[in-house]
């Protein structure tokens, strides 16, 4: 079952969680909250993706994802949605793309966990994601110093705004990106699997 693509007024500053959410937990709806009052966004859209590519196995059907992450994640400011399977994209740089021409009047800034930062270089077209739109991470549990140590973070070094003007990033022109502490939640989708809790 499909799902409408969200409304965007003009002017909105949308921040874009992406992930194969396999499953959503508290955990991202941790680091979603704490996005939304650090990076002064209007709305988060969670992008519950068709499948990951750096990820070797399947992730379960699409629609149980969507079912569970609404269950997750239940906030009047952020939407769930399905929406790279409607766009018909699989790598972030294409979604953006499409994103940017089908909402022309709103800002995205792009939001992910400290351990994607590390692993950023690894992207399909990661320069062209950090050209397209201002990037917010959110620490992890683990992961702060092999993001602040990763090549994207050492490259990217020049355009990084500090984590206290970081209500500022949605209004810096790309390439830009904040790394924020936030209080953490140790969970993962990996851990959660292979508990057998999914």
């Amino acid at each position: 079952m499909r799902h409408k693509m969200p409304y965007a007024a003009p002017g909105q500053v949308i921040g874009l969680l992406g992930g194969s959410f396999d499953p959503a937990h508290p955990g991202h709806a941790h680091i979603t909250r704490e996005a939304l009052k650090r990076f002064g966004l209007d709305r988060v859209w969670w992008l519950v993706s068709p499948g990951n590519p750096l990820k070797e196995r399947g992730p379960a059907p699409l629609e149980k994802r969507l079912l569970h992450a609404r269950h997750v994640m239940q906030h009047p400011r952020v939407d769930v949605t399905d929406i790279e399977a409607h766009l018909g994209t699989r790598y972030t740089a294409q979604t953006l793309v499409a994103l940017r021409a089908r909402y022309p009047r709103a800002r995205f800034v792009w939001l992910m966990g400290a351990d994607n930062l590390a692993q950023f270089h690894l992207w399909q077209d990661w320069r062209q994601i950090m050209a397209t739109v201002p990037v917010g991470v959110l620490a992890r549990p683990g992961q702060r110093i092999s993001a602040r140590m990763s090549r994207a973070a050492a490259l990217y070094a020049p355009y990084r705004i500090a984590g206290r003007h970081s209500q500022h990033l949605a209004q810096a022109r790309a390439p830009a990106w904040c790394f924020v502490n936030v209080p953490m939640v140790d969970l993962s989708s990996t851990a959660i699997r292979e508990r057998g809790g999914w």
